[in-house]
């Protein structure tokens, strides 16, 4: 781009804003209260610009044409960061360029994407469109239009030139033995190819439709009529190391694909045991396990959006893997209620053949089965985090940070039936709780979890884990200390080291003192460390995770 190029642009046929902007230019409303005027600002105009399927933003030049070069100061030496706060702030990437004129004026170019498929961009709550002279909120129609564009399904178009002939015999084979392990009617296993793909919605009159070919297609197909449809696999010995270590992709029809996709997973190499203390023994668990890697590959799956570039990335290491796909959440759906709204996958016709086969248990369920698995391996949660309009991206880690939490869990669940188990409110509910923190708790999980005394409700402490939950603690098995001092312990020394008068208050009306000291001095060099002399004495906990 050039200063002669721009001078002649026009803003409207050409997509590019023209601003003075010599000095003082408003990044995000600047000191005005009107929201009319607050919305004339760097920030208010990358809006619109990408709500228009982006464009430019130029400072330093006059709106009239032909457009002459005044000079800008804005962001003067700090693109860099002047790029990181609007993907702060927006979550897209623009990318700056500064140009100067023969006098060395400043001129610097905003060069904005176009907004993602199916959402309008805003700023202070308002999707913005330029109108004239002026930012304006986008009106009803043009804001339909925008939410339409993520409405109809591409799994189940018509991919012309397809044909049976294109369909792998093994990816069909399984799609059969699956719908009848899942269905139990014998006539899946020998149902004519075409009137089986009729009656799961693969085929029409008009042909095959794309849901056909990602799940059944021959990998020459794939890439002949969707070859952006490739899930690639990257493992790095570190997940901080830039180069990956080995690459392998798999452009596969889904019912084959998935599973060599976790077998090419679940190598020792990659997928190595993680030793994991269960008094009396020790225990070994995977790294990842299958179930939820493949729940979050075939989440992507259905969730990708399959009209913008770029393949599902799978990226493993020793700690973490994490799955990237095209396009951010659905409509109305983010981070603070994927667990909680209801949503559809974009391919609708390809998650309704994908649940109808089972494999998966629920369309639209993944992110539970995730969130459940993770908690009850004693894992952190799920994280999506780095996710934004533009992608998904899930996090998950190896790592296993409570074999407490994962000991008692288990345990708690072993003789329950399915249905009585704890669901994925409770058991995040227990995880807020053992975490000491409220962001997860519900009401109604609060409510049954107290009636069966896995959680209190304690006067001070608020709501904590109850005498049941510190059963199978390692030391309360050894025998180092009973369950009930063992939960008191865990809280009493939430905020760090105690005095002995600080165990006076907590079993005053219960014990004697002598018997008080007699019982913490009994702890010391098992759960309790000790240090000062005299009035100066202070206890740490030392053994209690």
């Amino acid at each position: 781009m050039d200063l002669t190029h721009l001078s002649k642009l026009r803003e409207r046929e050409d997509h590019v804003e023209f601003k003075e902007a010599k000095h003082d230019y408003p990044f995000a409303g600047g000191k005005h209260s009107d929201p009319k005027d607050r919305r004339r600002c760097v920030l208010g105009y990358i809006v619109a610009l990408a709500n228009e399927k982006g464009g430019m933003l130029v400072l330093g030049m006059a709106d009239k044409l032909p457009h002459e070069v005044v000079g800008s100061d804005f962001a003067k030496d700090e693109t860099g960061q002047l790029e990181d706060e609007i993907y702060k702030r927006l979550h897209i990437r623009v990318h700056c360029e500064e140009l100067f004129d023969e006098n060395n004026r400043r001129v610097l170019i905003i060069h904005v994407p176009s907004r993602p498929i199916g959402k309008a961009l805003r700023f202070e709550g308002v999707p913005l469109m330029r109108v004239g002279e002026s930012l304006r909120e986008m009106d009803d129609q043009e804001y339909f239009s925008i939410l339409q564009e993520q409405d109809p399904d591409f799994s189940a178009r018509i991919c012309s030139g397809l044909s049976i002939e294109d369909l792998s015999e093994d990816a069909v084979q399984n799609m059969r033995e699956r719908l009848y392990a899942k269905r139990g009617k014998a006539e899946f296993l020998n149902k004519p190819i075409h009137q089986l793909l009729s009656d799961l919605q693969l085929s029409t009159e008009e042909g095959l439709n794309y849901a056909a070919l990602i799940l059944l297609g021959k990998p020459e197909a794939i890439r002949k009529h969707l070859p952006q449809n490739n899930v690639v696999v990257e493992y790095r010995v570190s997940e901080n190391q830039l180069r990956y270590s080995a690459r392998q992709e798999f452009c596969e029809p889904l019912f084959t694909g998935i599973d060599k996709i976790w077998a090419y997973l679940n190598q020792p190499a990659t997928n190595p045991l993680i030793h994991v203390n269960a008094f009396p023994q020790v225990l070994d668990a995977p790294s990842y396990t299958e179930e939820t890697v493949r729940e979050g590959i075939l989440n992507s799956i259905q969730h990708r959006n399959f009209q913008m570039g770029g393949d599902i990335l799978v990226r493993i290491s020793p700690e973490s893997l994490v799955i990237s796909n095209t396009g951010g959440f659905p409509y109305g759906v983010n981070i603070g209620n994927i667990l909680t709204v209801n949503s559809a996958p974009r391919s609708r016709r390809l998650a309704e053949v994908i649940e109808k086969a089972g494999l998966i248990e629920r369309s639209g369920q993944g992110v539970d089965i995730m969130y459940a698995n993770c908690i009850s391996e004693g894992r952190n949660l799920p994280d999506y985090s780095s996710s934004d309009d533009f992608q998904v991206t899930l996090r998950i880690e190896s790592d296993i940070i409570n074999t407490h939490l994962r000991k008692f869990i288990t345990y708690y669940q072993a003789d329950k039936e399915p249905q009585d188990r704890l669901n994925v409110f409770d058991l995040l509910t227990i995880y807020s709780i053992v975490r000491r923190e409220g962001t997860f708790i519900n009401e109604r999980s609060i409510a049954r979890l107290t009636k069966e005394g896995v959680v209190i409700n304690h006067p001070k402490y608020g709501y904590i884990m109850g005498d049941i939950y510190f059963e199978k603690h390692p030391l309360v098995e050894n025998g180092s200390v009973d369950s009930n001092t063992c939960r008191r312990l865990f809280y009493l020394f939430g905020d760090g080291p105690k005095s002995m008068s600080s165990f006076q208050q907590e079993w005053e009306g219960e014990l004697t003192q002598k018997q008080i000291r007699t019982k913490i001095e009994g702890l010391v060099g098992k759960v309790l460390s000790k240090s000062g002399k005299n009035r100066g004495t202070t206890y740490c906990l030392v053994n209690i995770g």
